[in-house]
């Protein structure tokens, strides 16, 4: 039954609020004169102008005077009649604003304008006192990191080297994207990240806002069973069985492609309708991708990329926070990426923006050259949770699949990588430089001693194995 706060309640309202400062001040966050009784309506702005202007509540008298309203003194209060104030001004503030948000909602209706009207209603609903007083830090430090590592902290991405860099992995109700030119493989970053966590048994829907959800599910089958494209359309029958057999052991995973320009409320009016009808939750959600969103808590022009890109970033981490789930997103880099053998935030299509609110973004290095050799590279641009900041990772690509692995960092080092100049560097330009020197012609080998002949082979062996370390020291020994 709704209680009914008339005008007598709420001018007691105010008259406690005058009675005790303190009291005042507990219910500002959600303190609206708007919320008043047309006859109370004045006094109450006038309060809540007076104490923001000379930091102190007026008088009873100053009220009368401005005013008209004449406002009681209510004697003997005791802690109890305070706590009932607490309760009952904050029922009556949320069900005012309600009522208020309705009326406008209905406006916005007769207009056609119907995205802000969810969260009109949503903040209207979630109007309350701040009751929480967050966390003594000094309190329970063990317990502190332990909720923080379990609350859905630290999932595996399912490639070793990048859970090193972020601490353990990716975390629920945060934000991560990666960045890449056209054509750079943003679409096979975010479909191995998300067989990896259905493998792994988590349960996750992939939305499309570019490819279609047959040519999504394609690559995702030839992943999942070696096999490229076309050796799935010559042999559809093992594909599928293939396909079935690991789906008896992973987690649920739903394909679905919506249309580009749509916002956070569409995402989240299927993800609803999805559970309903399946009744399954929901691990992870992948955004195929972010730069073809449109934003719902503001009107903003498609070419205001700045803008649009804070505010669908914002909705976006918002929508992880309230479901607890692990988000990932792709993003487009501008002309000045293009033959950049390192990234930075200037790089990413749509500015700072995005970027300020993500809580990981990842820089995707590639190129036709370095699909061919098996590799793909991925940069860390920014990482809310760790130091991996402009750290680099190696990860071997499978050209015919398009299945991306993490090698093992013994197996990364011996890559051929390039420095910020272009040009091989490091351990990977060591190696290379032995393959080279190492392989010699059959008359070569017949001139050298056989004790060199013994070390060449030795060498060579290293090599092959991608040994590197114990090669070297291999190389060492003998020469002492």
């Amino acid at each position: 039954m709704s209680k009914d706060y008339n005008p007598d309640i709420q001018r007691l309202f105010l008259e406690m609020m005058l009675g005790d400062a303190g009291t005042y001040v507990r219910v500002q966050n959600i303190y609206n004169a708007e919320n008043f009784d047309r006859s109370l309506r004045e006094a109450a702005r006038f309060i809540k102008a007076h104490s923001d202007d000379y930091k102190t509540l007026p008088t009873r008298e100053q009220i009368k005077a401005a005013t008209g309203v004449e406002l009681r003194e209510v004697p003997e209060l005791q802690e109890g009649h305070y706590d009932w104030f607490l309760t009952e001004f904050e029922s009556f503030s949320r069900k005012q604003e309600l009522e208020r948000a309705i009326l406008k909602a209905a406006d916005m209706i007769e207009k056609g304008d119907f995205d802000p009207v969810e969260k009109l209603i949503k903040d209207a609903v979630q109007i309350s006192l701040t009751k929480d007083l967050g966390m003594d830090f000094w309190e329970d430090p063990a317990g502190m990191i332990t909720r923080y590592f379990d609350s859905g902290g630290q999932v595996s991405t399912g490639w070793p080297q990048m859970d090193k860099l972020l601490y353990g992995g990716f975390s629920r109700g945060e934000l991560n994207i990666f960045a890449g030119g056209s054509g750079s493989g943003k679409s096979l970053v975010m479909m191995n990240i998300a067989l990896n966590w259905v493998q792994a048994g988590l349960h996750g829907v992939y939305i499309t806002l570019e490819l279609s959800q047959e040519l999504t599910g394609l690559r995702t089958a030839a992943m999942l069973t070696n096999m490229s494209t076309k050796d799935i359309r010559r042999d559809k029958d093992t594909a599928a069985l293939k396909i079935k057999m690991v789906g008896k052991k992973s987690g649920t995973y739903q394909v679905k492609a919506l249309p580009a320009q749509s916002n956070i409320n569409d995402i989240r009016a299927f993800l609803k309708e999805y559970q309903i009808q399946t009744g399954r939750k929901i691990d992870f959600i992948m955004i195929d991708y972010l730069d073809l969103l449109m934003p719902v808590s503001a009107k903003v022009s498609p070419n205001d990329l700045f803008v649009k890109d804070k505010y669908v970033s914002e909705e976006l981490r918002n929508l992880a926070k309230e479901l607890g789930i692990l988000m990932v997103t792709a993003s487009q880099l501008n002309r000045s990426a293009v033959d950049e053998i390192e990234f930075s935030h200037a790089h990413i299509s749509g500015g700072i923006s995005k970027i300020n609110t993500a809580d990981n973004v990842f820089g995707i290095l590639t190129s036709r050259r370095m699909k061919e050799q098996g590799r793909y590279q991925i940069q860390c641009l920014k990482s809310r949770s760790s130091t991996g900041v402009d750290q680099k990772i190696d990860l071997e690509y499978n050209i015919e699949t398009m299945r991306i692995t993490d090698p093992g960092e013994d197996a990364a080092a011996g890559t051929v990588g390039y420095g910020r100049s272009g040009g091989p560097s490091g351990p990977d330009s060591i190696m290379n430089q032995i393959k080279t020197t190492s392989t010699t012609s059959p008359p070569m080998i017949a001139a050298k001693p056989k004790a060199d002949f013994d070390l060449e082979s030795k060498v060579q062996a290293n090599v092959d194995s991608a040994k590197l370390k114990s090669m070297l020291a291999s190389l060492k020994y003998k020469k002492e």
